[in-house]
């Protein structure tokens, strides 16, 4: 009987041990892959006020193509917010294709890079930021900016964001 009890403490130990170990090993895991989501980010000592940053850019699109692949009206949504569009959008970038300069105010986004490697000219970070594959860009309020493949090769870009359904689609709202 007394083994019987020592075997099953060191069993329960043993369990917990494996537990915290496991939760640590998560931990962790997550926290790389948070780090390394938002690398395409403005360095924390970069950051400016808005307007301090880049220059504007071009006004034009070149090289790109935006496809929607998806959109929600959200006003028909148990959320029922009206004039908005959760929009999915694919945008292909030729080396050297630019998305024009454009501003996110009242129109927040997220960028996936699925491929290639493009350069953020932001109007809120005083250098260039430069995103690859695997990277995700945040497209918050007071964000202007505009892109370009600088690479050899196209680049990929998925979008989210939260499109005004009154407007229509112009080289200022990419």
């Amino acid at each position: 009987m007394h083994t019987k009890t020592i075997k099953q403490s060191f069993t329960s130990q043993s369990s917990t041990w494996r537990r915290i170990a496991a939760i640590g090993l998560a931990a962790s895991a997550m926290s790389i892959v948070a780090a390394a989501s938002y690398a395409g980010e403005c360095p924390a000592d970069q950051k400016v006020a808005d307007g301090q940053g880049q220059k504007m850019g071009p006004a034009k699109p070149s090289g790109v193509t935006d496809t929607v692949r998806a959109s929600t009206d959200l006003s028909k949504e148990p959320l029922a917010l009206n004039g908005r569009q959760f929009r999915l959008r694919q945008i292909d970038m030729q080396p050297g294709g630019v998305v024009p300069w454009h501003s996110h105010n009242q129109r927040p986004a997220m960028i996936y890079i699925v491929s290639g490697e493009v350069v953020e000219y932001a109007s809120n970070c005083a250098v260039p930021i430069t995103h690859k594959a695997g990277d995700v860009a945040p497209e918050k309020n007071g964000t202007s900016h505009w892109w370009k493949n600088t690479g050899s090769i196209p680049a990929v870009l998925v979008s989210v964001d939260l499109f005004p359904s009154q407007k229509e689609l112009d080289g200022h709202m990419m």
